[in-house]
């Protein structure tokens, strides 16, 4: 088995990678989550699952395991999403 990710920065790139790689193959839900405000509802399956990846990753005891893989969610999916139309911006 691969060793933990034990250092922050790192652990925010891996979170940030797995998020990048499910907003590449899933943009049409993307675009239209973002776009009915219904992206978390409409991406909870693939949320899930990647954050279950990250946590196999990533020691338990990291404090703030949790924020890191949120943050981004909101860095990668959510903000790189702004030019798409919608009504929650």
């Amino acid at each position: 088995m691969a060793r933990q990710v034990e250092n922050p920065d790192l652990a925010f790139r891996l979170a940030r990678a797995i998020v990048s790689d499910i907003a590449l193959y899933n943009q049409d839900k993307v675009a239209e989550g973002i776009k009915n405000d219904s992206i978390f509802e409409l991406m909870a399956e693939e949320l899930t699952e990647g954050r279950e990846h990250f946590y196999t990753r990533v020691a338990p005891e990291m404090p703030n395991r949790d924020h890191l893989y949120e943050r981004a969610i909101v860095d990668v999916m959510i903000k790189q999403a702004g030019k798409i139309e919608s009504t929650i911006w």
